[in-house]
C-alpha cells in the first residue's frame, strides 16, 4: 500500500462543470450539489463560488452527515443547465499510517452504539452473507491480529477481484453486483469495501471528493476528477483508498462523506418535462501554493 509521504500539504483551485440537456423545454427543475470541499480535519475552505445557468438563488445548508449542500429552483424555461462549481482549498501534509486498536475496542457496546449507521447494509452496500466468495473473506479476516490488518486484508482482496473499467458499471451498481462482474470504478471499490468492513463489524463510511495527480507543478492546470473512498474507525477515522491501494493523502479533497453513493451525489435533482441526459462531467485542479 502506497503512503503520501510528502511534507508539504497543497493549496488546490478546483473547478467542476457538470449539468444536464434535456430533450424538450423544462419549465421547472429542483436541484442540490454538494460539490463544497469540507473545512475539517486539517482541510480548510479558503473561498467557493456556484455559477448556474439560467441563474437561479441558492439555499445553502448543512445536511444529516456533514456535507454542505446548496440547493436551487430553476423556473425559466431551459433545454440546458449548467452547474460550475470553483474552490480553493488548503489540505494538510500527510500523516503517518496509524498503528490503530484492537477487535476489542472496535467491537465494544460503545463503538458499534456511536457508529450505528456506518455498521448497516445499504440499497448500494449489501450484505456478503449471499455471496459465498466474499462471506469466505470476511470469515477469513475475523481471524486475523487486529482491524488494521484486517482493513488491509479486504483491500487486497477487494483489488484482487475488481479491475478498474471506466464505463463497466453506473452509478446504481450494488458492491454485489460490482463483485460478480469483477469491473467497476472507484465508486463500485468503495462500495465493495465497505461491504466487507461492515460485515466484519468494522465501522465504515463512503467519502467523495476529488483526486490530484500526485505529483504537480505549482501554477500547472491538470485534469482531475471526481473520486470515492472508505473511512474505518479504528481508535479514530483513518482514510484508505482502495482503487488506488494507497492511504489518503494530500492529493485527496473531501467533499462530503455517508453511507454510500447515495448520501453523497454531487448533483441530483427532480423536473418536469421530457428526456435529459448528462452534460459530461469536467474537473479541473491546480495547484497554487503549498500550504504549510
Amino acid at each position: 500500500m502506497t503512503i503520501d509521504a510528502s511534507p508539504l500539504g497543497r493549496r488546490l483551485r478546483i473547478s467542476h462543470h457538470t449539468g444536464y440537456q434535456y430533450a424538450a423545454p423544462v419549465e421547472a427543475s429542483f436541484n442540490e450539489v454538494r460539490m463544497t470541499p469540507l473545512s475539517e480535519d486539517g482541510q480548510v475552505l479558503i473561498s467557493h463560488e456556484l455559477h448556474i445557468e439560467p441563474h437561479a438563488a441558492v439555499q445553502s445548508y448543512v445536511d444529516y452527515w456533514g456535507a454542505l449542500v446548496e440547493s436551487f429552483d430553476v423556473h425559466t424555461p431551459h433545454r440546458v443547465l449548467e452547474i460550475t462549481s470553483i474552490s480553493t482549498v488548503d489540505i494538510p501534509a500527510a500523516t503517518p499510517e496509524a498503528e490503530g486498536g484492537s477487535w476489542h475496542s472496535v467491537h465494544s457496546d460503545e463503538t458499534q452504539d456511536r457508529w450505528a449507521e456506518y455498521l448497516t447494509t445499504t440499497p448500494y452496500v449489501d450484505s456478503p452473507e449471499s455471496d459465498s466468495s466474499r462471506m469466505a473473506i470476511v470469515r477469513d479476516l475475523r481471524h486475523v491480529g487486529s482491524p488494521a490488518i484486517a482493513v488491509r486484508g479486504a483491500m487486497e482482496s477487494v483489488r484482487d477481484q475488481i479491475v478498474y473499467t471506466s464505463g463497466a458499471t453506473n452509478v446504481s451498481t450494488t458492491a454485489g453486483q460490482a463483485w460478480e462482474s469483477g469491473v467497476g470504478v472507484c465508486q463500485d471499490f468503495a462500495h465493495v469495501m465497505l461491504s466487507i468492513l461492515r460485515a466484519l463489524r468494522i465501522p465504515a463510511r463512503y467519502v467523495s471528493g476529488y483526486l490530484h495527480i500526485e505529483e504537480a507543478e505549482i501554477g500547472m492546470t491538470v485534469t482531475g476528477e471526481s473520486h470515492a473512498w472508505v473511512e474505518y474507525w479504528d481508535h479514530g477515522w483513518h482514510a484508505i483508498d482502495p482503487t488506488n491501494n494507497r492511504l489518503v493523502g494530500t492529493a485527496h479533497v473531501v467533499v462530503a462523506r455517508g453511507r454510500d453513493y447515495g448520501d453523497v451525489p454531487p448533483l441530483k435533482g427532480i423536473y418536469a418535462g421530457g428526456r435529459s441526459g448528462a452534460l459530461g462531467v469536467t474537473v479541473e485542479i491546480t495547484q497554487i501554493a503549498h500550504a504549510y
